[in-house]
């Protein structure tokens, strides 16, 4: 029989004090949820008004819910932080229609990587004076879609594709030069697109961006207007933006020599880090607001060049926040070494864990749950070891099957990136304000697997 020294030696403080226990678990990790979410009844949480547990009865599990609130006011933080600095909404990160709606309204700009997201845009006539084509690779296809539609801007990312876009634009087509600056965002290799040797942009320090400038130039159907960059995903540090900025304006001034022209554009591309978890770093919006221009205008001056217009293209910091994501626990396992917490969803739904190692914070909701945890490893449906969503995340130790649990930050990369691995059919999407719930995509279905498949 163990005596009052044992208890109180392995007991933890919130077992001892039950109060202390709710308050510590009633905390919500600041920067990762949705600006909207407050504390509901019985362990839920309410999201815009909703409840949590209401969504999930409503729409079922998994499903991908977005905050409307937070992303309008992302529009707007970002559009108060750098007035007169062209804001373009990064597609990629999510794409559908009700987002591109609310990006329309907040007056940002879109950038787009491929005629179906670009299809989404206009289907719903996003003005094609604030659309930028990217992409590495444009079949031509995407060129012919960015034409077609009169996108006011292409981005150029290898010598084949200005030829062809030369050969295909009807008018002049303005073009801006994607430059691979050599800055190291210090992210992951995954997302690292400011370095050498790899497949995006034209490379400064080999002379290869000065030759696509050159070959932009002798295209009488493209008009060179500026440069682009873009250094990585989930940057934190703002020297690295800012030495990107410093490399890029001394390439404008080195081209003002060489080919006599003035660029009247710098795009700086995005890539501003999120936290997922409590202690991950953030981004400072105005500290990178105050160092990047003040880069660029002691720069322009250096060099005696006007300043440019200039464009950043957040994505993840406009959605991800925003959203959560709902799953239904179904089987809890408790191996030799760990407790596996199994859901039904999975890398269908987040590849990002697979893909690069991405750590996610998990909430249950729903129902009072023990005051004690465990660290546990939250897996998916999908036949992949490699199938987790999280690892070594503290959940109640009477976690069990039918239990729901959100996982925040999961609005940008996650319906974008969503497949259909074992033939499952992608959640919907889900939006919220002021107290009302809005299908915005629906879930997938096994007819919808099977329109596609003649055989």
């Amino acid at each position: 029989m163990r005596s009052d020294d044992d208890w109180e030696d392995t007991m933890t403080l919130a077992e001892l004090i039950p109060t202390l226990g709710e308050s510590l678990r009633g905390q919500l990790e600041p920067g990762i949820w949705p600006r909207s979410v407050r504390h509901g009844v019985d362990g839920d949480l309410l999201l815009g008004g909703v409840p949590l547990t209401q969504l999930a009865a409503r729409f079922g599990t998994p499903c991908h819910v977005l905050d409307e609130m937070t992303v309008r006011l992302h529009c707007r933080e970002y559009a108060s932080a750098l007035p007169g600095i062209e804001i373009a909404y990064a597609g990629k990160s999510m794409t559908g229609r009700g987002v591109l709606r609310w990006i329309a309204e907040e007056g940002l700009s879109l950038d787009v990587c491929s005629a179906g997201e670009l299809a989404v845009a206009r289907s719903i006539a996003f003005p094609a004076s604030r659309i930028l084509f990217h992409g590495n690779v444009k079949t031509p296809e995407d060129l012919k879609a960015a034409i077609g539609y009169g996108v006011d801007r292409v981005v150029v990312d290898s010598l084949d594709e200005i030829e062809q876009l030369g050969a295909l634009a009807r008018y002049p087509q303005n073009v801006l030069v994607r430059v691979t600056p050599g800055v190291d965002g210090h992210t992951h290799k995954a997302v690292a697109t400011g370095v050498e040797d790899q497949k995006f942009g034209f490379p400064l320090a080999s002379g290869a961006a000065m030759e696509a400038v050159g070959r932009v130039l002798a295209q009488p159907s493209l008009r060179l207007v500026g440069l682009h960059c873009h250094i990585g995903s989930q940057v934190s540090r703002v020297a690295s933006f800012e030495e990107a900025a410093r490399r890029m304006v001394a390439f404008m001034a080195l081209v003002q020599v060489q080919h006599g022209i003035t660029l009247p554009q710098l795009d700086l591309g995005g890539g501003h880090a999120v936290p997922y978890r409590c202690g991950d770093p953030s981004f400072d919006l105005r500290g990178y607001a105050d160092r990047v221009l003040r880069a660029v205008n002691y720069e322009c001056s250096s060099y005696r060049l006007p300043v440019p217009r200039l464009t950043i293209e957040p994505g993840r910091a406009i959605v991800g926040s925003a959203g959560i994501t709902l799953y239904r626990v179904v089987t809890v396992k408790h191996g030799s070494k760990r407790t596996f917490v199994a859901v039904d969803g999975g890398m269908s739904d987040n590849p990002r864990p697979s893909l690069y190692g991405a750590r996610y914070t998990v909430r249950p909701v729903g129902r009072r749950f023990s005051h004690t945890s465990t660290a546990v490893t939250v897996v998916g449906r999908h036949c992949e070891a490699g199938d987790i969503l999280a690892e070594d995340v503290p959940l109640p130790a009477d976690i069990r099957a039918g239990d729901l649990l959100a996982v925040p930050c999961t609005g940008a990369y996650h319906h974008s990136l969503a497949s259909n691995y074992n033939m499952v059919g992608r959640p919907p999407v889900v939006s919220v304000l002021d107290g009302a719930a809005r299908l915005l995509i629906r879930r997938e279905t096994e007819d919808d697997l099977l329109a596609r498949d003649l055989g």
